[in-house]
C-alpha cells in the first residue's frame, strides 16, 4: 500500500510517518491490515534528518501535476494535514485560500483520478466553532468559525464529505484540538503559546503568554493525535455513516492549570519563566474557539484523549530526555 502525507515535514506529519513506519500496516479498502510500501511526505521544508524510508518531496500543495505525480495510480491513503495555519491565515487571507481551500481541492480532483478511491483522512480544527456557543460543544454543533483559517477548514470538510458521497474517496474529517506539547521552534499559529509556555522554560528561555491566565483551551497531546489519525484511517466506512466530521476527544485546561503544572514538576525556576504579555490579535482570535467539548461519538468510535496536564507534560518531558 502507498501512503501520501501531505504537511508531512510538520511536526504532527512527520510523526504520524515514523508512527507509520514502525506500524508497518493499514487497513486497506476491504478492511484488512496491507502493509505499507511506501509513504511519501509532501511539505515546503521537512527535518534536518529524516528517515531514509521516507520519501520526502519538497513541493506545493496547489502544484496539480506534482499531486499527480505523487499519487501515481495506485496510492490507497492520504492523510492530509498541509494547512496555512491560524494566525497565518488571519495575516494573510490570500494564501490561507490558496493552500487552505484551492490546494484541499486540487489534493481531492487527484484522488478522484485514482483508479480506486484512497481512504482520505482530513485534519479539521476546532475552530470550526465560534460565535454564540452553548457552554459545551457537542457533535450536534453547527459549526459556526470566527477566523479565516477556521472558514476555510469547514469548506473543506464539505468537500471531504460531498467527494465521499460521490464514491471519489472514502473520506473522513477530524477536528483537531489545540496539540500540546509540540517540539521546536513557535509557529504562526494563534494556539503557538500552548506549547510555548511549557517548552520555552523547560529549555530554560522566558516565554512570553498572549493570553490571560483564565484562557480555557481544549488540549490534546501528539502521541494521541497521531494514534487518532491511524484510527481514523482504520475505521471501516461503515462505522462512519453519513456524518464524515468528528470532533475528537481531549481535555479543557487554563493556561493558568498549564503553568500550574509545570510548577508541580519542574518548580518555580522554570514556571516563573512564563510573563504575562496579552497580544489583543492573538487574544481575539483564541476567544473565538470553544473549550469545553461534549464527544461521545468519537468515544464510541474508540478514539482516546489524555487524562490530564500533568500526564502530558510528564510525556513531553520524557520524550525530550529532559531533567528536572
Amino acid at each position: 500500500m502507498k501512503v501520501l502525507i501531505t504537511g508531512g515535514g510538520g511536526f504532527i506529519g512527520y510523526r504520524l510517518a515514523l508512527a507509520l513506519l514502525k506500524r508497518g500496516t493499514l487497513a486497506d479498502a476491504q478492511g484488512k491490515q496491507a502493509a505499507i510500501s511506501q509513504i511519501t511526505l509532501l511539505d515546503i521544508a521537512f527535518p534536518a534528518q529524516v528517515d531514509p524510508r521516507l520519501t520526502c518531496v519538497t513541493g506545493d500543495l496547489t502544484d496539480k501535476a506534482l499531486l499527480a505525480k505523487l499519487m501515481g495510480s495506485d496510492t490507497g491513503s492520504v492523510f492530509h494535514l498541509a494547512s496555512i495555519v491560524s494566525g497565518g491565515a488571519e495575516a494573510d487571507f490570500d494564501l490561507g485560500l490558496r493552500i487552505n481551500l484551492d490546494g484541499t481541492r486540487a489534493l481531492l480532483e487527484t484522488c478522484r483520478a485514482q483508479a480506486r478511491p484512497p481512504r482520505y483522512v482530513f485534519a479539521s480544527t476546532c475552530a470550526a466553532f465560534g460565535g454564540d456557543l452553548p457552554e459545551v460543544v457537542d457533535d450536534s454543533t453547527t459549526p459556526n468559525p470566527q477566523s479565516s483559517y477556521g472558514a476555510q477548514k469547514v469548506c473543506c470538510e464539505y468537500l471531504t464529505t460531498d467527494y465521499n458521497r460521490k464514491g471519489f474517496i472514502d473520506g473522513r474529517s477530524i477536528r483537531l484540538p489545540t496539540i500540546s506539547v509540540r517540539a521546536g521552534k513557535p509557529n504562526l499559529a494563534a494556539s503557538s503559546f500552548a506549547s510555548g509556555i511549557i517548552r520555552e522554560p523547560l529549555a530554560g528561555v522566558v516565554s512570553p503568554c498572549p493570553v490571560d491566565p483564565e484562557t480555557c483551551v481544549w488540549i490534546l497531546s501528539p502521541s494521541k493525535v497521531v494514534d487518532d489519525f491511524i484510527h481514523a484511517h482504520d475505521l471501516p466506512s461503515s462505522a462512519w455513516g453519513v456524518n464524515r466530521v468528528l470532533n475528537l476527544p481531549g481535555i479543557t485546561t487554563s493556561v493558568k492549570e498549564m503553568v500550574d503544572a509545570l510548577r508541580k514538576i519542574a518548580g518555580d525556576q522554570v514556571a516563573d519563566l512564563v510573563e504575562w504579555k496579552p497580544d489583543a490579535r492573538v487574544q481575539a482570535i483564541v476567544k473565538t474557539w470553544p473549550a469545553r467539548f461534549s464527544t461521545a461519538r468519537a468515544v464510541k468510535l474508540g478514539f482516546v484523549a489524555d487524562q490530564n496536564i500533568e500526564g502530558i507534560i510528564g510525556d513531553y518531558i520524557s520524550e525530550q530526555g529532559i531533567k528536572v
